[in-house]
């Protein structure tokens, strides 16, 4: 896995959905390649006390926060509490994602609602507070601020099929919302889309099953974790990219599933 120079002042990213899974991974591979994590979380205290213990090892520092995205309130006060515990914010990832199935015959507004508030509005209202952080410290003389927003998307907005309609519907609006922030927040803060294929086991799909289907795909397997967390350093690292979006799924966007995996 690639690592970048530590500079003198050591930089700092919230990982949202840290706690366990994708998002753990990244956390770790973050800290491994020098960064101060915080730790973001909804409910799984235990699993990011052990993520925020993890980093820390690597990286000399961590802490961890709870916030709950369908709460406006909680949203916004997240970056503010990370700042002042590490007096600065580098960059924001945004791999927290609310996925619970529905399609066209049980799609209601109480179900739309619930995803755009995770998934959409909260990557939205993080990339406003960093930019407006990264302004105060331009004004305050640091001359070389600049951040970087990454948002988790899914190979799905390329290839899609009707499952789980609430959930894709909140991810295309984040990709879209990417190039639109890319343009209204630049210079200071660049965004980049990271999407995933099939990475992760799930209560819906493991075992031999899990194994096939990553395996479907032009290049004889999808993602992996440890792929999509080098992507992810990978676009916090190179600061001449943003306004786009990196797949990572071993080309299973360039095939056609009728269904969502989980449900093939």
């Amino acid at each position: 896995m690639p690592t970048f120079a530590r500079p003198e002042r050591q930089r700092t990213v919230l990982v949202t959905g840290a706690a366990k899974r994708l998002g753990r991974e990244i956390a770790l591979a973050l800290a491994a390649g020098g960064w101060q994590v915080a730790v973001h979380y909804r409910s799984s205290e235990q699993e990011a006390r052990e993520t925020e213990s993890r980093c820390a090892a690597l990286s000399g520092d961590s802490a961890r926060f709870a916030a709950d995205f369908a709460d406006e309130s909680d949203v916004r006060s997240l970056l503010p509490r990370v700042i002042a515990r590490f007096g600065h914010v580098d960059a924001v990832v945004n791999s927290a994602s609310l996925f619970e199935h529905d399609h066209a015959e049980t799609f209601g507004y109480a179900r739309l609602d619930q995803h755009l508030r995770s998934n959409t509005g909260a990557p939205i209202l993080l990339a406003q507070a960093l930019h407006a952080h990264l302004r105060q410290r331009l004004e305050g003389g640091e001359g070389d601020a600049q951040g970087a927003v990454v948002n988790l998307l899914d190979q799905k907005l390329w290839n899609q099929n009707p499952d789980f309609l609430s959930y894709t519907l909140s991810k295309a609006a984040l990709e879209a919302a990417g190039t639109m922030l890319s343009l209204a927040l630049a210079p200071l803060v660049r965004v980049v889309g990271v999407a995933p294929g099939l990475t992760l086991t799930s209560h819906m799909l493991e075992g031999e099953k899990f194994e096939q289907l990553h395996r479907l795909s032009p290049l004889g397997k999808s993602s992996t974790p440890a792929d999509v967390a080098a992507t992810v350093q990978f676009a916090l690292g190179n600061r001449s990219i943003t306004g786009t979006t990196l797949l990572v799924d071993g080309g299973q966007h360039l095939m056609r599933f009728e269904r969502d995996f989980s449900l093939m």
